[in-house]
C-alpha cells in the first residue's frame, strides 16, 4: 500500500525523497498533472520535479504551498507518537 493511499490517516516522513513520493502519489491520485500543481500553487515546472524528485534543498513555503494545492497538511509531533 502507498502512502497516498492511507492518507486518511498521518503519515511519517523521514526524508525529503519520501515527502517527494507522497507528492507524486497524491497529485497522481487526484489525476493532476505537474502542470496543474505549478499553476494552482504559483511555482514552477521545476520546483515541482525537483520537489517529486526528493531534492533536499527546495524551498519550504513553496512546498507548503504545494501541499496545500493537493489538499494536505503538515503537523509536526513528538517523534514516536505515531
Amino acid at each position: 500500500m502507498n502512502n497516498a493511499s492511507k492518507l486518511n490517516e498521518p503519515v511519517a516522513i523521514t526524508s525529503v525523497q519520501e515527502l517527494g513520493n507522497l507528492v507524486r502519489e497524491c497529485r497522481v491520485a487526484q489525476k493532476m498533472t505537474q502542470a496543474d500543481i505549478l499553476g494552482l500553487a504559483n511555482t514552477g515546472n521545476r520546483f515541482i520535479v525537483e520537489l517529486e524528485n526528493g531534492k533536499p534543498t527546495v524551498q519550504f513555503q513553496k512546498v507548503l504551498d504545494v501541499l496545500d494545492t493537493l489538499g494536505l497538511e503538515m503537523v509536526i509531533q513528538k517523534k514516536g507518537s505515531l
